[in-house]
């Protein structure tokens, strides 16, 4: 049985994705309405027939219904018989559902640590000199043996930085008190965005988006985008780009093999270059181009190629262009641009083509075994085998009750990091601190206490002398009083 995907066709022929040339990446791109999703879908589902776990961002809720069978519809009846599908036959696909904010899904989190400043820095919209002070942020850390695992961690350490940025300065710079202000500013936007249930431990294991059922298929993993899209959408793409650099860093060399270990599918890409500083968009373009010898593909969901780098374009095999609409001058720009991207050996009006294709009809260029572009070839789209739509809330707690993960992710650990190490430091020299003032204050009173007893004759008498009732009733009194002074001063200077 062949792995390679089909992903439609016309006039009897039909147009395939080589298995062996998948981890070349792609792009698949379109106006609103025009298809893209669906594409998603069935690529997602062949890769799956092939054995080849998937990761896609399920940016609209409707990628979910990939988990369940489709139903006859005449429109899919007309496909499979224009497309001559005889093997098509409509079923679920294994799914796994995942939901930063752990309300359609397994929770996802990562560390700050894993995370990294280039990302973190992108994600805060810090400028240099603020990006400056997180890298040091994080080196601090480091090389105080503190795990920086959630925002708690993040911002004590932050908060540190200022009370002792006096003996940091020779080893990490200036540290502004205004640039620490406005990270801590971000921060609490972060966290008001969702980044708290995001941060923090278990954290993700790649090897969870690895994983075949007892068939051999590769299961689908669909992580629900929808409310992270509107509430935070530099959140989404902070999370994409992690996931792209934990499978760069973590997964061997595997070179070209007959099929990828994992695929990717980004949607809504423009959001992972949209406001990049340069540093971070020349690191992408490094990691996409380095992770397909590590058999991951990845591929791009977007409405026009002018969304990404022309640097990452070059780098992508598969072509998959929806219609493009062409209403102004700006339009007709990005037009001349798509079509310019596919290799074009008979000469056909690329151009027009991509205004006048259908719903569900599609330009596409794979690569051959060579690892070529193949010519453009105008294609009906094959109808996904499991249902075009979201899961209804019963069928999706079903999903997650059959879940070989259920309650791995469920509970969240907060075990000892920069926070509690920095806060026993905190209790420790307070400690230190109430038992000097303690002791200094219990030499004073005898000090004055002598002094007044030096002061009067010395006379016999059984009674308690003026003196030592004195240093009695000082010492009294400071016995009640003392410990409550000295918890306002300590406070107070854990404050500042």
């Amino acid at each position: 049985m062949s792995n390679d995907i089909q992903i439609g066709g016309r006039d009897g022929i039909q147009v395939t994705q080589l298995a062996s040339q998948s981890n070349r990446h792609g792009i698949i791109t379109g106006a609103t309405g025009t298809g893209k999703t669906v594409t998603l879908q069935v690529l997602a589902e062949g890769f799956s027939r092939a054995g080849v776990p998937v990761f896609a961002a399920d940016v609209k809720g409707d990628l979910s219904g990939i988990a369940t069978a489709g139903k006859p519809h005449k429109e899919v009846d007309r496909r499979v018989k224009l497309l001559a599908l005889g093997a098509y036959q409509q079923r679920a696909y294994p799914t796994l559902l995942w939901d930063v904010f752990a309300e359609h899904g397994h929770p996802v989190r990562t560390t700050i640590s894993e995370m990294g400043p280039l990302i973190l820095a992108a994600l805060l919209e810090l400028n240099e000199t603020q990006s400056g002070i997180l890298y040091a942020c994080f080196a601090i850390a480091d090389d105080q043996g503190m795990l920086l695992l959630d925002l708690k961690d993040l911002r004590a350490t932050l908060s540190w930085m200022g009370d002792h940025a006096k003996e940091l300065r020779a080893d990490y710079g200036n540290i502004s008190p205004a640039s620490l202000g406005a990270i801590q500013r971000r921060l609490l936007v972060l966290q008001e965005q969702g980044a708290n249930q995001f941060f923090g431990e278990p954290a993700l294991q790649i090897e969870d988006l690895m994983i075949n059922d007892f068939s051999g298929n590769g299961v689908i993993s669909l992580l629900h985008s929808e409310k992270l899209l509107r509430e935070s959408p530099k959140l989404y793409a902070a999370f994409l780009l992690w996931l792209l650099s934990e499978l760069f860093e973590e997964l061997p060399e595997a070179g070209d093999l007959d099929k990828p270990k994992l695929v990717l599918f980004f949607d809504e890409a423009h959001l992972l270059f949209k406001g990049m500083p340069e540093s971070l968009v020349d690191k992408i373009e490094q990691v996409v181009r380095l992770v397909r010898s590590k058999a991951v593909g990845v591929y791009f969901v977007t409405q026009n190629t002018s969304d990404l780098p022309e640097s990452v374009l070059g780098q992508l095999g598969l072509k998959i262009a929806h219609a493009v609409r062409a209403f102004t001058p700006k339009d007709r720009k990005t037009l001349r641009a798509v079509a310019e991207g596919f290799r074009n050996d008979e000469a056909l009006n690329i151009s027009k083509m991509l205004i006048e294709l259908g719903t569900g009809e599609a330009a596409v260029s794979p690569l051959n075994e060579d690892g070529a572009p193949c010519s453009v070839q105008k294609a009906v789209i094959a109808p996904p085998e499991s249902r075009i739509g979201p899961l209804t809330i019963e069928e999706r707690e079903v999903v997650l009750k059959r879940s070989p993960l259920k309650g791995k992710y469920k509970t969240t650990i907060d075990r000892e990091s920069a926070y509690e190490k920095l806060s026993a430091r905190a209790e420790k020299a307070a400690a230190s601190e109430k038992a000097e003032q303690s002791r200094k204050a219990q030499e004073k009173v005898q000090q004055k206490a002598e002094k007044q007893e030096r002061s009067r004759q010395p006379r016999r008498s059984n009674r308690q002398g003026i003196g030592e009732a004195f240093l009695k009733s000082t010492m009294r009194s400071i016995g009640r009083s003392i410990g409550t002074k000295l918890v306002r001063g300590i406070l107070g200077s854990l404050l500042k």
